[in-house]
């Protein structure tokens, strides 16, 4: 899952801690990366990001789901799970 997020964005921040509590319980079943989007523009091109913050689960390389908009933890983790990661 990728986190398309910007220094200057409220609702960004509010959400990195749970996107780092979701990283670790996570750890070794799904890989969480964060991508700022003001130092990577390029990326929010690329992906059409047009709101922050907007995640994506990629699953085989390929865009599986993605969100716009502050999540709970658990929305997040449902979306992995859905995406195929190993629920222990």
């Amino acid at each position: 899952m990728v986190d398309f997020w910007a220094p200057w964005c409220g609702p960004c921040l509010a959400a990195a801690p749970e996107v780092k509590l979701l990283a670790k319980e996570m750890s070794g079943r799904a890989l969480i990366l964060k991508v700022d989007t003001q130092a990577h523009p390029e990326l929010a091109e690329l992906y059409q990001i047009r709101s922050i913050p907007h995640f994506v689960v990629f699953r085989g390389g390929k865009q599986f789901t993605q969100s716009s908009g502050v999540a709970p933890r658990s929305e997040m983790r449902l979306w992995l799970e859905r995406a195929g990661a190993r629920m222990d």
